[in-house]
């Protein structure tokens, strides 16, 4: 395994210097951001360009890994994370173009692995969700496949409003929905795996890894605290809201020692990359680097 960091919190920062950073601070390997330059998404964690796909010719891209190997880093994997299931046409194609472009950075940068959604249009049900998904989602697989990229879903349900259950943005958050899209697109599509997305399900992480493990193409470190109030006030009909609260690794109620007992069990060895998506410590620089400090030292006595 090897620690490393998801790029979107340093916005304004360029790769060399995030990757300057990182290093210096025991976070060997980045999962670079890769949203369109111009993308306009105003989500938050969304939208942030630390290497731009459009035209990377294969000098370029080379130049891109000699600049982050020289200073002692790896790039792991490229992330983006639009909705191909939107409900808005537009929305879907220049989303989907832009991945397979993401995907064809990725072979000429040698990274072997994209983070993505699957998408949902929270509107409809799960299952007119994954029909939709079945007649979009072949071409950018076979697409992937073709250039030797792999392809790992995150986990996360996307749900921002109550009303947004039970698709949410993202379909591919529980496992029956995981064995079903795993079965249907092969070994070129697996998951990029978040344990913090699950606490809040009530679904069992450690089984969740023990089932899917093989099947895990990357590892995303985040931590999610449970407001136990906001529980009380409003239930789980409310989908989390209001009382789910992503924090940094080891400040909510992933229970890590059991995370890592169950990686290692299925024989796990890739990259465990910090996603930071903590508002207390999102507000300057210095805040958002003492947070990957944090989660560096909960999370280094793990990796090895």
């Amino acid at each position: 395994m090897q620690l490393g960091l998801l790029t979107v919190p340093f916005e304004s920062w360029t790769l060399n210097e995030v990757t300057d950073w990182a290093v210096a601070n025991g976070y060997p390997t980045l999962e670079v951001a890769s949203w369109p330059r111009s993308s306009g998404d105003s989500r938050r964690y969304a939208g942030v360009c630390h290497l731009d796909v459009d035209d990377l010719s294969k000098d370029r891209a080379s130049e891109i890994v000699d600049e982050v190997v020289t200073r002692g880093a790896s790039i792991c994997g490229l992330g983006f994370y639009p909705n191909l299931l939107h409900p808005d046409a537009d929305h879907r194609a220049s989303a989907k173009a832009h991945l397979l472009k993401v995907i064809e950075a990725a072979s000429r940068l040698d990274v072997g692995v994209v983070n993505t959604f699957m998408g949902a249009d929270h509107r409809v049900s799960l299952q007119e969700n994954w029909e939709h998904a079945r007649t979009i989602w072949p071409e950018v697989v076979s697409h992937a496949t073709d250039h030797g990229v792999r392809i790992a879903i995150e986990n996360c349900p996307m749900i921002f409003s109550a009303d947004e259950w039970p698709s949410g943005n993202n379909l591919a958050y529980a496992p029956a929905m995981w064995r079903t899209m795993l079965e249907e697109f092969g070994d070129t599509l697996g998951l990029n795996f978040d344990p913090s997305h699950l606490v809040w399900q009530m679904i069992d992480i450690e089984r969740a890894i023990l089932e899917f493990g093989e099947r895990f193409y990357f590892f995303q470190a985040k931590d999610v605290l449970i407001d136990r109030e906001g529980l009380y006030d409003h239930g789980i009909m409310s989908s989390g809201v209001g009382w789910q609260i992503p924090r940094l690794p080891g400040l909510g109620d992933v229970p890590w020692d059991r995370v890592f007992s169950a990686l290692y069990r299925v024989g796990y060895d890739g990259p465990i990359v910090v996603e930071h998506e903590d508002r207390q410590f999102e507000d300057t620089d210095e805040l958002i680097q003492r947070g990957f400090l944090l989660a560096r030292d909960q999370l280094a006595p793990w990796i090895h």
